[in-house]
């Protein structure tokens, strides 16, 4: 060891050789070390295969059906394959379960005789059901909600379409999240308005660009007692009868048969890599096992999972342990209720002060940038470290929010817990979202190794921070 020392090795260096043979334990922070965990995670193909098993031998994984079950049985045994500490926590989760979808358009200005033409819709998650033979009525559309209440006396009896368009230039210009929530608000809440007027059923314009005539699914706002017939309906399909109202009256048959069973049985699957002075103390890594049933969940959310499962792949490779434990966390039911992150926050809302930053993916697979974080403004100059480490692969930049705004994670986020997520390439992301397009061809292997190097590289460096991080800027008394 003493020609060693003498030799032109830097210290660096020299601590990058010994940590590659695992001779060493970690010296938290420093370059060498984050140099390898990023390197390694670029070399590694062990999250894209396990979002392979996810999303080709399981596929769809609704909350409440058999593949979330699967799916959940398959994530637990790969995280103990790697040594993790597996526990599966109970979740009731909402079972909806689609039935028949048809539309047709059966009279119209100008309609040839014996001719009705296909409209191409979804069943929106909580929707009611049609009777078996489906229903008749007018079609009214709306394009906001103060017009849906200005045209109460018209809305009873008809079916309503919620006419939103998808802003996709604005999603070309890195403002994806913009784009998609208005929309998506309008599909939550329609649905509902309508219902509470009398509609018979609820369309909604389908919320996502591409416009290849595919639907885009998603959760409403529906209850029980009121729970009509709602769809998402082609952008193309809108168009046309936009243009059909325009000559006069258009009527729709409509056939809609899901169910919403009883909740059901489920879990979020917890694995941890366990910490060492400080392993009380936990750094969550995230994203929702649960997915939409007419894909297979690639971009929303297996990435996300894939990704967080490649963390505790990439350390156990390179044999660190960080200081605190990093819990690896996917959760059941972000789709249609939220239920895995609200269980969560639940059964440890009393521990938040040993959670020091949770980190949720849930924006797709798309080129990571870098990473946002709600911390408060002092502490981003802390982070100048990880941001040279990630910049080699073009993932430095640092954005902070005083709310990142994650699903299953924003119960603690309300609570002071500091929340972090991937900074995303999201302009095609809402192509596929939500719908049967969205497979693992559409998954770039490249951009989930620079996914992985992300989320590995930002919660080694959570897990062995000096300072004291803080708690988010925004809190409030919610749960």
């Amino acid at each position: 060891m003493k020609s060693v020392f003498k030799s032109p090795l830097s210290l660096t260096v020299l601590a990058s050789c010994l940590l590659s043979v695992g001779a060493i334990a970690a010296p938290a922070n420093d370059p060498a070390t984050l140099a390898q965990i990023r390197d390694s995670a670029m070399k590694s193909d062990w999250a894209y295969e396990r979002l392979a098993d996810l999303t080709d031998l399981v596929g769809p994984r609704l909350s409440g059906s058999a593949g979330a079950a699967a799916a959940v049985e398959q994530v637990a045994a790969a995280m103990r394959k790697l040594g993790a500490k597996v526990t599966l926590q109970p979740v009731k989760v909402p079972h909806w379960v689609r039935g028949a979808e048809t539309a047709e358009l059966v009279d119209y200005n100008g309609r040839p005789a014996g001719i009705t033409q296909k409209i191409v819709l979804t069943a929106l998650g909580g929707s009611g059901a049609t009777p078996a033979a489906g229903l008749t009525a007018p079609v009214l559309v709306v394009r906001s909600l103060d017009e849906l209440k200005a045209k109460a006396a018209q809305v009873k009896g008809s079916i309503v379409l919620v006419d939103v368009p998808f802003d996709q230039e604005l999603a070309d210009r890195g403002h994806a999240g913009a784009a998609y929530g208005p929309g998506a608000g309008f599909r939550y809440v329609g649905p509902k308005m309508a219902a509470e007027l009398g509609a018979a059923a609820a369309l909604v314009r389908s919320v996502g660009g591409a416009n290849f005539r595919i639907p885009h699914t998603g959760v409403t706002g529906l209850v029980d007692g009121a729970r009509i017939p709602a769809a998402a309906i082609t952008t193309e399909d809108v168009l046309l009868l936009d243009r059909l109202l325009a000559r006069g009256p258009v009527k729709m048959h409509l056939t809609l048969t899901p169910q919403n069973l009883p909740d059901a049985d489920s879990f979020n699957v917890i694995a941890d890599w366990p910490g060492s002075d400080k392993a009380d103390e936990v750094v969550i890594v995230s994203g929702h096992l649960d997915s939409w049933d007419l894909g297979t969940g690639a971009h929303d959310d297996g990435t996300g999972v894939a990704g967080a499962m490649g963390v505790i792949e990439t350390l156990k490779k390179l044999n660190l342990h960080p200081r605190r434990t990093i819990r690896v966390i996917a959760w059941m039911n972000e789709e249609n209720g939220t239920r895995g992150g609200k269980a969560y926050f639940d059964a440890n809302k009393d521990k938040l002060d040993k959670h020091f930053a949770a980190i949720e993916s849930d924006s797709g697979g798309g080129r990571p940038f870098g990473f946002i974080g709600s911390v408060t403004p002092p502490m981003v100059k802390y982070f100048a470290p990880l941001k040279d480490a990630l910049a080699p692969i073009g993932a430095g930049q640092f954005e902070r929010h005083d709310i990142a705004g994650a699903a299953d994670t924003s119960p603690m986020e309300r609570a002071g817990v500091p929340v972090f997520e991937p900074m995303v390439d999201s302009s095609a992301y809402f192509n596929y979202h939500h719908t049967p397009a969205d497979t693992l061809d559409k998954v770039s292997p490249l951009e989930l190794k620079r996914h992985v190097a992300v989320m590995t590289s930002l919660s080694w460096f959570l897990a062995n921070m000096e300072q004291p991080i803080g708690r988010t800027a925004h809190q409030d008394s919610e749960d």
